[in-house]
């Protein structure tokens, strides 16, 4: 099993002047540790009811331009951009320019969006779910056409319409694809047709194997080996340096049901010192499970 980090909070002691210098001690502290993932989100407010809307939040993108000028080997993510937010061309432009800037590093993780909130507050159209999951698969196609070499040609869509799926340059690899969410007649279709990689939520263990068990039938279905999609587990709560021993026991389960990374989410005040501590020591221990 291998270990992700995603940072969810940027409330460091510092105030705003202290990001910066916490996000490059991040990036320093994954690379020792050798995290298999670093991601952040797409948002631009904090969750409501996570933490105050108010709270700091970065934007995605820019963010993980920073982090690849101070990582070498992580691979970088957000988890996971909202279809809503941006146009799937700019999109797929944006995703390549980070991959070239990172040395191929960047991973597409793109969902059907959800923060009715943010969506109001900034002025972005918030269509229906079923909509915005037309919307999502189109997007997908069009960065999967924008990144490929031999096609530069139009994309008629009923949402969305491209005179030219121009990307120069492209890619260092095409970016993987993460589909985030776990519902079952549309996200894990999409994930078992186009995703490298899906991300559940721990804490139901049932549930989760059910989950893989649609992944797999929605697998089956097309002919398309499941061991090919990296099924990653966002966990909570936070292990501590005192309770990282039941935390493996807890995870062993989850990696014997066939999840192969486990995301965890650092403190927003000391992210850094948290992935020092704790989760250096757990890297060699999860990947013997």
């Amino acid at each position: 099993m291998r270990l992700g980090i995603h940072v969810i909070e940027f409330t460091v002691p510092d105030g705003a002047a202290g990001i910066a210098p916490e996000l490059a001690k991040v990036g320093q502290a994954v690379e020792a540790a050798g995290v298999a993932r670093l991601s952040v989100m797409d948002h631009f407010f904090q969750m409501d009811g996570f933490k105050p809307a108010t709270d700091p939040m970065l934007e995605g993108y820019t963010t993980l331009g920073f982090l690849a000028a101070h990582t070498s080997a992580v691979q970088l993510g957000l988890l996971v951009t909202g279809v809503t937010y941006r146009h799937p061309g700019l999109l797929a432009k944006t995703v390549s320019t980070v991959d070239v800037l990172s040395g191929g590093r960047v991973e597409l993780g793109i969902g059907a969006a959800w923060y009715e909130r943010e969506h109001l507050g900034l002025g972005v159209p918030f269509p229906p779910l079923s909509e915005r999951f037309e919307r999502l698969e189109e997007a997908i196609r069009i960065c999967l056409q924008m990144w490929d070499p031999d096609n530069n040609g139009s994309f008629e869509g009923k949402h969305y319409q491209l005179a030219e799926t121009l990307c120069s340059p492209l890619p260092i690899r095409r970016p993987p694809i993460m589909i985030g969410g776990g519902g079952e007649k549309k996200t894990l279709r999409l994930v078992a047709k186009y995703g490298d990689a899906c991300n559940l939520f721990g804490g139901d263990k049932d549930v989760v194997r059910h989950k893989l068990d649609v992944l797999r039938g929605h697998c089956d279905a097309i002919g398309r080996d499941i061991s090919t999609i990296d099924k990653t587990l966002t966990y909570r709560p936070l292990p501590t340096a005192d309770t990282a021993d039941d935390f493996l026991r807890d995870v062993a389960d989850y990696a014997e049901m066939g999840i192969d990374t486990v995301i965890l989410i650092p403190p927003g005040d000391a992210p850094a010192a948290w992935i020092e501590e704790v989760a250096t020591p757990l890297v060699p221990r999860l990947a013997d499970l």
